[in-house]
């Protein structure tokens, strides 16, 4: 039975995605239609001028590329260190061995600081290169001086390279969700990050995945970001999960969280949900109700929905409508639908499948609210939970 769920699933999200890639290489360019008249072109040229014309060289057609709006276009690993490697996590449930590939970017010390770290974790179909690539997260680590960590989901796992977040050793905090905060607790261990500045974001699948972490592992991250993810706590299956993408959650999002977990014991978790108005493969009312639980999570509304405390700030903007909500004077939830935005990060690399040059920079929204956030014990957890 879950070998035919998985191949509907496989089969579902290949109908999904087919077409739905804001595509970010350019068309095949069609040969130029040879000129109907030849020796009328030829007498607009002084004879002189058309012999010049026909033995100087022709120019490479370069493709109209646009650029992130961190910086001009330049390598994806910027002037920093670059690592490729692989981590041995715990033994998971049905594995013996239990590897989990990696790419770590560190950025030229400027300081000796303890270095932020900000996990980034990729959607289907990528790769942690093309997921550095796209995000141009790396440029933003050199200017402002914070490590990037890359989890990559193996093909052995997934097929497609999607992280199993609907899972259910997974979705209870082990599985995938384990191995990566094994990875991550090795990464701060051997390199002296900064524990209290450990932030976290992901597109799609890895978006999934990194709600059902910052819920699952409060205490290890100051903030997270989810760009075109899915609500949390409805989907427990392949096609549960097809579902949900599709539709959002049919049960109330509040109800979900509050069965997953006692709020009142929860630290708080900062938010930022970025997601496209016009995606197809994950319908932006996910958006909606991820804002719901955070706010949830956060403190800001009771168990029916209505808020308790702190203030909604709106603004409609060229690239879309932003909300920021802070309580007791700190943002703590920032939610942005992006216009004309299909399944794509936002503001990155348009070279790069499933990113967009549409909109914000979602890596420059991103750091922008992570820089403010600190996991601090007990001083961070009354700011949220008064």
């Amino acid at each position: 039975m879950s070998k035919s769920l998985t191949k509907l699933w496989l089969r579902g999200l290949r109908r999904l995605v087919a077409g739905q890639v804001e595509t970010i290489r350019p068309p095949k360019p069609r040969p130029a239609a040879k000129p109907a008249r030849p020796k009328t072109v030829r007498s607009k040229l002084k004879s002189g001028a058309a012999k010049k014309a026909a033995t100087a060289p022709r120019p490479t057609a370069r493709p109209d590329m646009r650029e992130s709006r961190v910086r001009p276009r330049a390598s994806a690993w910027a002037r920093g260190k670059w690592d490729r490697s692989y981590h041995s996590a715990p033994p998971a449930a049905g594995r013996f061995v239990n590897h989990l590939a990696y790419a770590l970017y560190v950025p030229p010390r400027t300081s000796l600081g303890r270095l932020p770290l900000v996990v980034m974790l990729h959607g289907c179909q990528q790769s942690a290169d093309e997921f550095a690539q796209g995000t141009r997260m790396n440029l933003l680590a050199d200017r402002y001086g914070f490590a990037v960590l890359y989890p990559e989901q193996s093909k052995h796992d997934h097929p497609h390279r999607c992280w199993n977040w609907y899972d259910d050793s997974t979705s209870g905090g082990g599985g995938e969700a384990a191995s990566i905060v094994s990875l991550i607790r090795a990464m701060l261990a051997e390199h002296q990050f900064d524990a209290e500045r450990v932030y976290l974001a992901g597109m799609s699948a890895g978006a999934g995945l990194s709600a059902l972490l910052a819920i699952r592992y409060p205490d290890l991250f100051a903030a997270v970001g989810l760009h075109s993810g899915v609500v949390f706590g409805e989907a427990n299956s392949a096609i549960g999960a097809m579902d949900v993408m599709r539709r959002g959650s049919r049960t109330d999002p509040i109800t979900l969280i509050d069965a997953a977990l006692d709020v009142r014991d929860y630290p708080g978790m900062p938010a930022v949900i970025l997601h496209g108005e016009l995606d197809s493969v994950v319908t932006a009312k996910n958006a909606e109700q991820l804002t719901q639980q955070f706010l949830r999570l956060n403190g800001f509304v009771d168990a029916a929905g209505k808020p308790r405390a702190g203030e909604v700030r709106e603004e409609t903007h060229p690239d879309g409508v932003v909300c920021d909500y802070f309580k007791n004077g700190r943002r703590v939830v920032k939610t942005s639908v992006v216009r004309g935005l299909g399944h794509s990060w936002a503001g990155g690399d348009d070279t790069v499948a499933f990113h967009s040059s549409k909109g914000p920079d979602s890596s420059a929204v991103l750091w922008e609210f992570f820089k403010h956030q600190r996991r601090s014990s007990e001083a961070t957890r009354a700011a949220f939970v008064a």
